[in-house]
């Protein structure tokens, strides 16, 4: 279900692929997900930011499943980003 959620995400640009997309936009976020081989110093960094996770397939299957031409281990799905919210 979670792939799923990511792929309708990924249509409406509310996705920010990466820890640093991650934690640079910590109040936006709706959902993180990350990979099952996510690096250590990854999960510890999300984990010091209180930020919740669930863990999905290895990076290489989600990589396929999402028809992405970049490696990711984190994905974090966020609300819309208003003109005002940006400034």
């Amino acid at each position: 279900m979670s792939i799923k959620e990511i792929k309708e995400a990924m249509k409406d640009n509310l996705v920010f692929f990466g820890i640093k997309q991650t934690l640079k936009n910590k109040k936006l976020l709706t959902s993180v997900f990350i990979t099952k081989d996510t690096r250590d110093e990854t999960v510890d960094k999300l984990e010091d930011a209180k930020i919740e996770f669930d863990v999905l397939k290895s990076k290489a299957d989600i990589i396929k499943e999402l028809n992405l031409d970049f490696d990711c281990e984190v994905f974090s799905l966020h609300k819309s980003i208003s003109s005002k919210e940006k400034k």
